[in-house]
């Protein structure tokens, strides 16, 4: 067999995602040959190579798929040192090593995939292939048109803007509503930050479909197979790339920049009537002209330079020019003449 990057190889054997498998050789805990691995690419041959993982050999196994519908409560991790519970603990009697594909908080519950085919788990939760995940969200309050709009067209959070949703409006009450939304990308609690940045609390939020996968007659905790269909329309689903614009919707954008004014200026008129040079310059060149208005000096009657003349000139042109008004007479005191 050729020799292939150590994170694909980990992940095939079913100890997680591409991402994590890059982690775990990160943190030191993958050997290869007995060297331990610190940093990557990394290239190994799970047929010659001797693969440690935390001291566990790896070895290769047959790809298995689950469809498991979480209760609330439970992590999407396989590794908690709290020893809460975790999605994999409720597939009893699986020994293969198998981790869920994306996640759901702790309080969200519903369609979750468990495998240990690392590489369809990776096409499925990268936001290129825009896999559609739906929804369902009991909110607290009833949500006006313009913020079905705001969904469907994304909304600012801190990190950027979300990709457009669908959503649809399936029950509405005085006090709550029910919407289905389908996203295209997967951001942390991004459906309860959406709604909380519309002013709607989440009460119950439930992943019903990734596709056309759902969980329609799966009791809550329960999990089974996924039949050899579901397998292929799962592998079909993640070969299929979105256009360019589909991308360019699922990754995070900044908020855009105020365009050019379209209206007139607030200075195109006194713009449009004033000249180059201001009456003020033209003004100010006649009383004080920059050079001397002959080229010889009043007192030595010789020649002056250009730059000479013009200090000279503007000085003697400034001391007799510039002399300020005549002070105005004082007013003459009125004699007030009394009666006799």
């Amino acid at each position: 067999m050729p020799r292939e990057r150590i994170q694909k190889i980990l992940a095939a054997a079913g100890f997680g995602s591409r991402r994590s498998c890059e982690q775990l050789v990160l943190d030191g805990r993958v050997s290869v040959n007995g060297q331990t691995l610190h940093e990557l690419p990394a290239l190994a041959d799970l047929a010659t190579d001797r693969i440690v993982v935390d001291g566990k050999p790896v070895q290769s196994e047959q790809s298995v798929y689950y469809l498991l519908n979480k209760p609330p409560g439970v992590l999407c991790t396989n590794n908690d040192p709290s020893g809460r519970t975790r999605a994999c603990d409720l597939l009893h009697g699986v020994r293969e090593r198998i981790f869920p594909v994306g996640r759901l908080d702790a309080d969200s519950m519903g369609l979750l995939i468990m495998t240990n085919d690392g590489a369809l788990a990776q096409k499925l939760t990268h936001p290129r292939y825009g896999v559609p995940k739906t929804y369902r969200a009991e909110i607290a309050g009833v949500p006006t048109e313009a913020d079905i709009q705001k969904l469907r067209t994304g909304v600012w959070l801190s990190e950027g803007k979300t990709a457009p949703a669908q959503v649809r409006v399936v029950h509405r009450q005085r006090d709550h509503a029910i919407l289905e939304i389908t996203l295209r990308e997967g951001r942390n609690r991004e459906i309860r930050r959406m709604l909380a940045k519309l002013g709607h609390n989440v009460r119950r939020l439930v992943r019903i479909c990734v596709g056309k996968l759902s969980i329609h007659k799966l009791g809550v905790g329960a999990y089974r197979k996924l039949t050899p269909d579901e397998i292929k329309y799962l592998r079909g689903l993640a070969d299929k790339v979105p256009g360019h614009a589909a991308h360019e919707q699922a990754v995070p954008r900044r908020r855009p920049s105020r365009g050019p004014r379209t209206g007139p200026s607030r200075r195109s008129n006194s713009d449009s009537t004033r000249s180059p040079r201001t009456d003020t310059a033209r003004t100010a060149e006649a009383k004080f002209p920059r050079g001397p208005r002959n080229a010889f000096d009043n007192s030595s009657g010789r020649p002056n330079s250009r730059r000479g003349a013009g200090k000279n000139s503007a000085a003697n042109h400034n001391t007799s020019r510039r002399e300020g008004p005549k002070p105005r007479p004082a007013p003459r005191k009125r004699r007030i003449i009394g009666p006799a």
